[in-house]
């Protein structure tokens, strides 16, 4: 019988390439010459500088030694901390550059910088990045890069994915004077900090990115966001930010068929942000193109509470492609996520809080989610014999006070457990194989397993069972 080790050379990459942690591939790399061959390529595709403890872990000094691992490098991340060893190792711009230089492969590139310094650090490294076929460009630092930097990015042509969050210091970096050079590349962009730009601007700038698929946008002004997204005919992910601000008026030119909506916002109103609903309702006017809606919200004085009517909106317009459903603490009544699951036959994750007197009630509740595979609940849960309390408790966050949200179940005085037994019963009643509720999470999978010491018959015959994994919350 053929084994992985007699596999011809072609074959051998494609299958050690699922290995993604580095210590199984050296491991591998020692198996023969020939998964030595194989796994080296993987091993340097991506290499990143790291300071963890003090302690310097860089493959430049590797790459001095063994030039001819340069070839293999892809991606490569690099950072300014770096420059903090400069006492103990006095070379180490030089040698850093040196290495890049012999990488011509590099693709994807990541600058990490929370010194106070990054135009220094980065300057000699954007030298090198420059020369180098570029699609894929990420820069995330403390401060603003500098003048000299944002003048010399703004020759790069080519990229294709674009990252740039620089938290404090420097006036936002909106891409004005690069957007002309990206509009043939860029498909992915991700702005972190555009408040206080004008919403002329923003529009004129993505007037000119026409090719954008994905567009994470921070900062913007909430009512510029659908003039915006109407520049872009290709955008099929938007994440994004609830700001509150300005009148929403939907554009003459029609928005993009969203296919994955993200939305962060916050409020001191359990009801939720003013206008929210309505804003959500108008970036999203086609019919069934919405595949991963996700809410990340808050209210100061307790827990937003998602309006029916608006799910009711949602799920008819889109009831039909939704797979992802993932609110986080936002509230849902259980007979909306009935009717969430009954009006959405593709949905496979969902993610909300819910008050429920029992396990059973939640049970009930999904029986119609026959594709649902992950459910994750903050539950609180409600005293038997005082369901009548539900309608309050739903409409009023600040009743999560007398009641805790947990796993714990509180029957007649008496408390259990969400228990491994609960989340077995889930999964052997529908197609869930990952079940989160309070601070307990299971996973489940069919394995196959041989029969027990007491079977007498049909010795050495597999049996397939589920196992249910615990995997509690930290």
């Amino acid at each position: 019988m053929s084994t992985i080790v007699n596999l011809p050379f072609d074959l051998l990459q494609p299958i050690l390439i699922h290995l993604h942690d580095r210590r199984h591939l050296s491991t591998v790399a020692l198996v023969s010459r020939a998964f030595n061959h194989a796994v080296t390529p993987l091993l340097y595709r991506r290499l990143d500088s790291q300071v963890k403890r003090n302690i310097l872990y860089h493959p430049s000094a590797t790459l001095l030694k063994r030039p001819e691992l340069a070839q293999y490098v892809w991606h490569v991340t690099e950072t300014g901390t770096v420059q903090r060893f400069r006492q103990v190792i006095p070379n180490i711009t030089e040698d850093i550059v040196a290495a890049l230089r012999l990488c011509t492969n590099i693709t994807s590139a990541t600058w990490v910088d929370d010194t106070l310094t990054p135009e220094a650090n980065f300057l000699p490294i954007l030298d090198v990045l420059m020369t180098l076929p570029l699609r894929e460009l990420t820069i995330r630092t403390q401060y603003d890069p500098g003048e000299r930097v944002w003048s010399r990015l703004n020759t790069i042509q080519g990229i294709r994915r674009l990252s740039v969050w620089s938290l404090e210091w420097g006036p936002p970096r909106v891409l004005q004077g690069w957007a002309d050079l990206l509009s043939s590349s860029l498909t992915h962009l991700e702005l972190g900090r555009c408040a206080g730009v004008p919403a002329t601007i923003l529009i004129s700038v993505f007037m000119r990115l026409p090719l954008l698929q994905e567009l994470c946008l921070k900062g913007a002004p909430s009512a510029a966001i659908p003039a915006i997204i109407a520049c872009l005919p290709n955008l099929i992910a938007l994440d994004t930010e609830y700001l509150d601000s300005g009148n929403y008026r939907t554009p003459l030119t029609p928005l993009p068929r969203l296919q994955r909506l993200t939305v962060q916002t916050g409020s001191v109103d359990i009801d939720g942000p003013q206008k929210l609903w309505t804003w959500m309702r108008i970036l999203l006017p086609h019919q069934q193109t919405l595949k991963s809606f996700t809410l990340n919200a808050f209210a100061v004085h307790g827990q937003i509470t998602i309006p029916r009517p608006f799910i009711i909106n949602l799920t008819g317009r889109h009831g039909k492609s939704l797979q992802d459903f993932a609110v986080g603490v936002a509230q849902l009544t259980l007979e909306t996520v009935s009717y969430m699951c009954s009006t959405c036959p593709q949905l496979t994750t969902l993610e909300c809080s819910v008050a429920s007197p029992d396990v059973d009630s939640i049970a009930k509740a999904i029986e119609a989610g026959h594709n649902l595979r992950t459910l994750s609940l903050h539950v609180s849960w409600i005293p038997h014999g005082r369901v009548d309390l539900l309608p309050q408790f739903e409409k009023y966050s600040e009743s999560r006070t007398m009641y805790a949200d947990s796993s714990h179940l509180i029957s007649e005085g008496k408390t259990s457990r969400f228990t491994e037994e609960h989340a077995r019963a889930l999964m052997l009643q529908t197609r869930l194989r990952s079940i989160g509720i309070g601070d307990q999470s299971y996973t489940g999978r069919w394995v196959h397993r041989g029969c027990s010491a007491e079977v007498t018959q049909d010795v050495g015959k597999e049996d397939v069972v589920l196992e249910v994994v615990g995997d509690p919350f930290v």
